[in-house]
């Protein structure tokens, strides 16, 4: 079993990894535990592994790492594990995937899969997989402008504490937006494989991370009171019935005629549009408990 470590990510919950690595060294095992060393390398480390003939790859990071290393899966039969160790850990929480040590080593061993079918987001930088969610607006921008030393020590609660600061300067240019040939335009959007946010969040009920397409989440209302209400209805569950939020399910999906709006996928920053989005060519199994 190769473990794929992103010790960026993974630094405030590292005791985790070790001990599902003990427990699975413990059971008989053989574990090889690779480090990334830059964006990207997670993805590099995977397809390396694919070559060589593992049969699964285990993501030990966030969900910018379980993104990088599907992507180094794609399009071949390895199976992607989890050992979940970021921020918000959203693809652990929509898959229902194990958090505490034992449940994590004994669902690796046991290898038991269900289907993801990710996301491609294109640009004039190249293309990029995403198992969770990609943002255009607000969302991206704190993303984009969040300290990772605040990350670091706070966790998830460096994107609030980012979020109000960027309140005072964000200025909510409106977002065109092409929903399989549909031209429609927000004052942010956010195009979701699966129904969390930010943790366990709600943010697409209806979403089936399991199939092609896309829950794409429009925010209509501009402005520092429609974010303050957004915010506040996200973690009462609130949200998919805020006012002035729309839900649209689309395959092809682009982001053009804008001025460079920033962009964020699976909770890192993505670059700037123009993008974008349609489905990976297949989905991977994923393992779950």
């Amino acid at each position: 079993m190769i473990v794929v470590f992103n010790p960026v990510a993974g630094l405030r919950r590292v005791s985790l990894l070790w001990r599902v690595l003990d427990l699975l060294i413990a059971n008989g095992i053989r574990v090889e535990l690779t480090e990334t060393h830059r964006p990207g390398h997670a993805e590099a480390l995977a397809r390396e592994a694919v070559c060589r003939g593992a049969p699964m790859v285990v993501a030990a990071g966030g969900d910018g790492t379980i993104a990088e290393v599907a992507s180094g899966l794609m399009g071949s039969a390895a199976r992607l594990g989890v050992i979940p160790l970021g921020s918000a850990n959203v693809v652990a929480h929509e898959l229902a995937l194990p958090f505490e040590p034992r449940a994590v080593a004994a669902a690796l061993a046991f290898g038991r899969t269900r289907p993801l079918w990710p996301g491609v987001a294109r640009s004039q930088g190249g293309s990029r997989l995403f198992v969770q969610m990609v943002g255009v607006g607000f969302d991206a921008q704190v993303v984009h402008r969040v300290p990772i030393a605040l990350k670091r020590i706070l966790g998830r609660g460096a994107y609030a504490l980012q979020s109000l600061r960027e309140l005072a300067i964000y200025r909510f240019a409106p977002v065109r937006v092409r929903l399989d040939g549909v031209e429609t335009q927000a004052a942010s959007v956010i195009v979701s494989k699966g129904r969390f946010y930010g943790g366990r969040f709600l943010l697409a009920p209806t979403a089936r991370p399991e199939e092609p397409g896309f829950s794409v989440v429009l925010f209509d209302h501009a402005g520092i009171a429609a974010a303050l209400l957004y915010g506040a209805a996200l973690p009462l569950g609130a949200l998919p019935r805020a006012s002035g939020v729309r839900r649209v399910h689309a395959h092809q999906i682009e982001f053009a005629g804008n001025a460079a709006l920033p962009v964020q996928a699976d909770g890192d920053a993505a670059g700037l549009t123009p993008i974008s989005i349609s489905d990976a060519p297949s989905a991977i199994g994923v393992v779950v408990a």
